[in-house]
């Protein structure tokens, strides 16, 4: 019989080595320029700032501990203050590991201010095997501020042939509009993930899949990324409602995904993309 003394003290030896981790910061505009105004670091997360001052102020996260792992859990907070221009994107793409049992967990909330912008922009999530891993991203946006957010996932590293046959994923978006809430979508995938993603309805076989959400957005918008189509890898479906715009990607791998949505970011952006995400 198992001692449960024994697996008590498991139990806690595994929870005191989870990672608790914390970043945010506070972007704020003065004559013209954008420049941090606060800065907390906390665990295996850290900031940086390349380039020059200018309008626009790039953060790149940086995850220290090389990973998440079942049981860990990330807070990370963006704001940009009236009138800033911010930029957010990760210096790797992002990876959790298999799970013994506990969920990963990940918090984001963002806040643009009047007359702001916000680009979120990070590089790929990439789970592995039996992964666990539950996300929350919250957003709040003044009525005039602009939003370009990104998030792509990748189910396992099909060019090393892993791939994911069991996990858990909650990724759980909301966003608000001057209070509104004018964007809500859950998505949520346990179990046999592989032959939930195999499905017609699903992913087709596809490994690989990405949302990008932008504010303002319109008809003119989608006309403007469906004209790029011609250049995709992957199926990618636009659209626009209630003033943003959705793009949808699927494709069979992460290199493919990523070719599109350096696309369609580069024409939102006008070209102006992290050096990161052009290595």
């Amino acid at each position: 019989m198992n001692d449960p003394s024994v697996e008590d003290n498991e139990q806690r030896t595994f929870a005191a080595n989870r990672a608790v981790s914390t970043v945010a910061l506070t972007a704020q505009a003065r004559d013209g320029v954008t420049t941090r105004m606060r800065v907390r670091e906390e665990g295996s997360l850290r900031l940086r700032f390349p380039g020059q001052k200018s309008a626009e102020l790039e953060a790149v996260i940086v995850n220290t501990a090389g990973g998440i792992a079942g049981g860990d859990r990330l807070d990370l907070t963006f704001s940009a203050g009236a009138g800033a221009r911010l930029i957010v994107t990760s210096a790797a793409a992002e990876k959790v590991y298999r799970s013994l049992g506990p969920n990963a967990l990940i918090g984001i909330k963002l806040d643009v201010g009047p007359a702001a912008s916000l680009a979120w922009i990070p590089q790929e999530t990439i789970l592995f095997d039996r992964a666990m891993l539950e996300r929350r991203i919250d957003v709040d946006l003044a009525e005039n501020a602009g939003l370009i957010m990104a998030e792509a996932i990748i189910f396992g590293r099909s060019g090393m042939g892993e791939g994911v046959e069991l996990g858990r994923l909650v990724d759980r978006w909301r966003v608000r509009r001057a209070g509104r809430l004018v964007f809500a979508e859950s998505l949520r995938l346990e179990g046999p993930i592989a032959e939930k993603l195999a499905a017609r309805a699903v992913a087709g076989g596809g490994v690989a899949i990405a949302t990008v959400l932008v504010v303002p957005g319109d008809e003119a918008t989608v006309a403007a990324l469906r004209a790029l189509g011609g250049g995709f890898q992957g199926e990618v479906g636009i659209s626009a409602w209630n003033g943003f715009a959705v793009a949808r990607f699927c494709a069979e791998n992460g290199a493919r995904l990523r070719q599109d949505l350096v696309i369609v970011l580069a024409a939102l952006r006008a070209g102006a993309l992290p050096r990161l995400w052009l290595n």
